[in-house]
């Protein structure tokens, strides 16, 4: 991630469980922490993941600039750290947050609202399935 490796101050407990790429990196979601609206996707090492837990404030590796960037420092759409856990797999952190502003370096509240690929059909059946429950029964036994 930089030409010298940096020694980080994040615990070695947590560390030791960690599953990260084959670059050091873990994908970090954001959550806005009292809607369960999801954010955005960035990346974290270790030393950002121990930023993160430490300050109060999201801080990501930048893949493309390969630098560390704090959320908010040059947009002023922050974000303020509520919790961070880790998946089942320890290979992905969830950081629920209070965002201010918009997430999305475009702009948008979110990097997920410009490209849906399906939306809820309003019928409970999965998609590509008709709503009745004959459709529903017949690909259940498949």
């Amino acid at each position: 991630m930089t030409s010298s490796p940096q020694p980080s101050s994040l615990d070695a407990e947590i560390a030791a469980r960690l599953k990260r790429s084959a670059d050091g990196l873990l994908p970090a979601i954001a959550q806005q922490y009292d809607t369960g609206e999801v954010l955005m996707l960035g990346w974290m090492d270790d030393e950002a993941l121990h930023r993160t837990l430490t300050t109060g404030r999201c801080t990501y590796w930048s893949r493309s600039r390969r630098e560390y960037w704090v959320k908010g420092d040059t947009s002023g759409h922050v974000q303020w750290v509520k919790s961070v856990s880790l998946d089942c797999d320890a290979d992905t952190v969830l950081v629920k947050v209070d965002q201010v502003g918009a997430a999305c370096h475009t702009g948008a509240r979110t990097c997920f609202d410009a490209d849906v690929l399906l939306k809820d059909t309003g019928t409970g059946a999965p998609a590509g399935e008709s709503g009745s429950p004959r459709a529903r029964s017949n690909s259940a036994g498949q």
